[in-house]
């Protein structure tokens, strides 16, 4: 379903401020495969996610989605392959629109927008959807999405990306700024629908607790490389402590980011 083969991305070539953000990544994801991503600050994983949907041109390198060789295509033309919920709640959303505006909207994604016709053959299509949530964001469509809060948002968020099934979902952080009580709904919300519709997830976390115990793949990235590629099976027996020993034995250098130990 998603297949990376030798991308590699510089910033600010040429300058004194020159970083390599990416080296010859290569990786594949197969059909409903959920991979979670860890890695310290300035890994490459943003980045990395950036590169599936478009926001960067990959300096070498291809990029195919279920096939199609979209290395080549724009932002805006693989929104129809891609499903994508930020760490800052207030991105995924439009807070002057309400909610089932936001929900048409992502019901037209990558298609021509056609927000009123939308709108007025899915009200009740957008209602069965919101319920799942168990929220009561069913009974309140016409209110603005800038009056909910920012876990009710990051849930609105997360069915938007997935509402049209997409071919990939990227969740990048999408529970680093929510309290605890709230990060742990959407992260259940977010296994309920990635079991749901069988979607290809790939997902970066801060959280080595949480990296072992979610998804069916482990993947370790270090200053533009994957250092570890996990199956479910070799994850399953493994403890934050066995990933720090790993990252150590790879790089040769002590693990420092206490952000990643104790997130």
């Amino acid at each position: 379903m998603l297949r990376i083969e030798g991308v590699s991305k510089v910033f600010n070539k040429g300058t004194v401020n020159e970083k390599r953000a990416l080296t010859h990544i290569h990786l594949e994801l197969e059909h409903g495969d959920f991979v979670v991503v860890i890695g310290s600050n300035g890994a490459g994983k943003s980045t990395l996610m950036n590169m599936i949907a478009g926001v960067y041109t990959a300096d070498t390198g291809k990029i195919y989605i279920d096939g199609v060789d979209v290395t080549l295509q724009k932002e805006y033309q693989r929104a129809r392959y891609i499903g994508r919920v930020f760490q800052d709640p207030m991105a995924g959303t439009s807070p002057n629109l309400s909610i089932e505006e936001n929900m048409a909207i992502a019901d037209r994604r990558g298609k021509r927008r056609g927000l009123i016709s939308s709108l007025k053959g899915n009200r009740a299509r957008f209602r069965e959807a919101l319920k799942e949530l168990e929220l009561g964001l069913e009974d309140r469509l016409t209110h603005k999405v800038g009056t909910l809060s920012g876990g009710e948002r990051q849930a609105l968020s997360l069915l938007m990306a997935t509402f049209t099934e997409p071919k990939i979902l990227l969740l990048d952080e999408h529970t680093a700024a929510l309290d605890p009580k709230r990060a742990s709904l959407i992260i259940n919300l977010t296994k309920k629908m990635i079991e749901q519709y069988h979607l290809t997830t790939l997902m970066i976390t801060h959280n080595m607790e949480q990296a072992l115990h979610l998804g069916n793949r482990l993947i370790m990235m270090h200053e533009g490389e994957i250092i570890l590629n996990l199956s479910q099976e070799e994850k399953r027996k493994m403890s934050v402590r066995d990933l720090i020993d790993a990252f150590e034995q790879k790089r040769g250098e002590k693990f420092a980011d206490d952000r990643v130990v104790l997130g």
